[in-house]
């Protein structure tokens, strides 16, 4: 994979970005990733209706991210990358997450 770095994401394809630790992190809502996502985390119906009303765990937003990475660096592992989302504090992923919650219930 690629350090994730050299492309813009495209909001035309849903994505959103993430930097974390200086590394822009884009993440592109496929379906296959949010499926992975949903194996883990369940409904993504119920998901965003948890986030809607204010009991999204971290966890779940840490797992949902995960899954929709595109072009995960080599170099990052889940607990690093859960690590610098909470260096970044809720108010610099909440943006990214808006918009991948947005993306799952509009489609493309």
């Amino acid at each position: 994979m690629s350090d994730g770095t050299n492309a813009l994401p495209n909001a035309l394809r849903g994505e959103a970005e993430l930097v974390l630790d200086g590394r822009r992190i884009v993440l592109r809502p496929s379906f296959a990733a949010l499926v992975a996502a949903e194996e883990e985390l369940g409904s993504l119906f119920d998901l965003v209706e948890r986030a809607a009303n204010g009991r999204l765990l971290l966890s779940e937003m840490a797992a949902l991210f995960w899954h929709v990475i595109r072009d995960r660096p080599d170099d990052l592992t889940r607990a690093q990358f859960g690590e610098a989302m909470m260096a970044a504090g809720l108010a610099g992923v909440t943006p990214a997450l808006k918009i991948l919650l947005k993306q799952i219930l509009q489609g493309r």
